[in-house]
């Protein structure tokens, strides 16, 4: 899983980094709210996401009582 998480996260990156370098520049006016907007969005896309994955992000970090209690097995 973590291997797919990385590939998802390396793809993710390439595509804005490409997306970001390949832009033609547009002479037009942004109005300063745009940008508050925008990242309002990003926010609240991060946000969500963590929320509806907090049971499995949970378990990557915080081990069970029961595998810290667990003995090896001696055979």
């Amino acid at each position: 899983m973590a291997r797919k998480l990385t590939y998802l996260v390396v793809t993710a990156l390439l595509v804005v980094a490409l997306g970001c370098t390949f832009e033609p520049k547009a002479y037009a006016y942004v109005d300063p709210g745009s940008g508050l907007l925008m990242f309002q969005g990003i926010s609240a896309a991060v946000t969500g996401t963590l929320i509806y994955f907090r049971r499995k992000l949970k378990a990557l970090f915080i081990k069970s009582a029961k595998e810290e209690t667990e003995v090896p097995d001696t055979h």
